[in-house]
């Protein structure tokens, strides 16, 4: 399975690279690379005499919404048939990376490698993002050019989805400075791996990222202190907030402040969030059973429009509304029933949980997961391949039940 886990790895960080995997090509990339992955491990478990599903609770509803995608598909109840097909073509390749996740990932030690590649991911994601931001010159990589109107930062072209990627990294980070669940020499890299994130999302000034990272840090505590009361958990978690604050001050928080007041007027206003979750709201009332189709609400939009002001609305800015006008209650029920599974098997593997490192990874990866939910009450983060991506396999962590063989750490 190492072929299997090192394809996620490379399919996580080129999402990542390729702004998010969000242009046509880069999904055919995606897409093309999870249909490999699971050829490979379809012909490597016929080599092996036998087909051993590993399977994981959360599979269910996220199959369910995928038949319901293919049912209106099939049956025309869509819309817009191309525009279900490509995005159900997208959703098929998150849901294969998620399975091959939860066959490939089975002990400690393959999430230990797992996480270390997402801390490391951040950081030089992070450093780039940082570096681009003191000397940006209005291009992507500093040589292409950016076709639609945004505001960029590091590899994406909205800087509010470069602070969901960050949201999704940094808890894991912090869990494990806090629950001290690696060995005490590799501590000061995991705080440099943490910290870097945290400096860049202030940075891009994203008003979600920054409130769900406040969100993430107030369920982390309240997470960690009803396991562990111990005082040098607390001194420890404030030790990583000084350093954060630190380095946020020496990146330049007054720059961060000036984004705010000028990205303000560049951004979606509040009044236009309102009337877009209002069109949404009133799509789903007409449709709702099945809903438009899945990925229909750009093109079933416009008759909605309240405030018209020449743009063209894509997404609604709550995944949650959208995904009710997309598949109805069907589809919402689908939802809310990996939400509840989610916080409820990661609940009983947090009470049961004894090991220092499992119980990092276990709060860490179900924060993260929290902050990304609560970010969607304001954006499309969902919508963008790389973060749904990294949402999932976070997903798969907080919910696994993985064992370990070989790694000891101090609990």
């Amino acid at each position: 399975m190492t072929v299997i886990r090192v394809g996620i790895c490379l399919s996580v960080a080129f999402a990542v690279i390729a702004h998010g995997a969000v242009e046509p090509w880069s999904e055919a990339v995606l897409e093309a690379g999870a249909a490999a992955l699971l050829l490979v491990w379809a012909v490597r478990a016929s080599f092996d005499g036998e087909f051993k599903i590993v399977w994981n609770p959360l599979l269910g509803p996220l199959l369910v919404l995928w038949l319901v995608a293919a049912l209106q598909l099939a049956t025309g109840r869509t819309a817009y048939p191309f525009v279900t097909r490509i995005e159900l073509l997208k959703y098929t390749a998150l849901l294969a990376l998620f399975f091959l996740c939860v066959q490939a990932y089975r002990t400690l030690e393959h999430w230990h490698g797992f996480v270390w590649f997402l801390l490391i991911l951040g950081f030089c994601v992070s450093v780039f993002a940082i570096l681009q931001h003191f000397t940006f010159n209005g291009k992507l990589y500093w040589m292409r050019e950016i076709r639609y109107a945004g505001i960029p930062f590091g590899p994406y072209v909205n800087r509010n989805h470069f602070a969901g990627l960050v949201e999704l990294l940094i808890p894991l980070g912090l869990a494990i400075l806090i629950l001290r669940a690696e060995r005490r020499d590799q501590l000061p890299l995991v705080a440099l791996f943490t910290l870097f994130p945290i400096g860049a999302l202030f940075l891009s000034a994203s008003r979600g990222g920054i409130m769900s990272l406040f969100a993430e840090i107030g369920l982390l505590a309240i997470l960690i202190l009803f396991r562990r009361r111990e005082s040098k958990e607390l001194v420890a978690a404030g030790l990583v907030v000084v350093l954060a604050i630190a380095l946020v001050s020496w990146l330049g928080i007054g720059r961060a402040i000036e984004r705010f007041a000028s990205y303000k007027t560049l951004e979606v206003s509040e009044g236009r969030r309102v009337g877009m979750l209002h069109g949404t709201w009133r799509i789903f009332l007409d449709h709702p059973v099945t809903g438009t189709g899945f990925g229909t609400l750009q093109e079933v939009f416009p008759p909605y429009e309240t405030v018209y002001d020449g743009l063209i609305v894509n997404h609604s800015h709550n995944d949650y509304a959208e995904l009710l006008s997309d598949t109805g209650v069907v589809g919402g029920l689908c939802g809310l029933a990996f939400l509840v599974l989610l916080a409820w098997i990661g609940w009983k593997n947090l009470t049961a949980e004894r090991n220092a490192m499992r119980l990092a990874y276990h709060v860490g990866a179900l924060v993260a997961c929290s902050g990304l939910l609560v970010h969607a009450i304001v954006d499309f983060n969902f919508h963008i391949p790389s973060n749904a991506l990294v949402f999932l396999l976070l997903a798969g962590l907080a919910t696994s039940q993985a064992p370990s063989s070989r790694i000891h750490n101090k609990a």
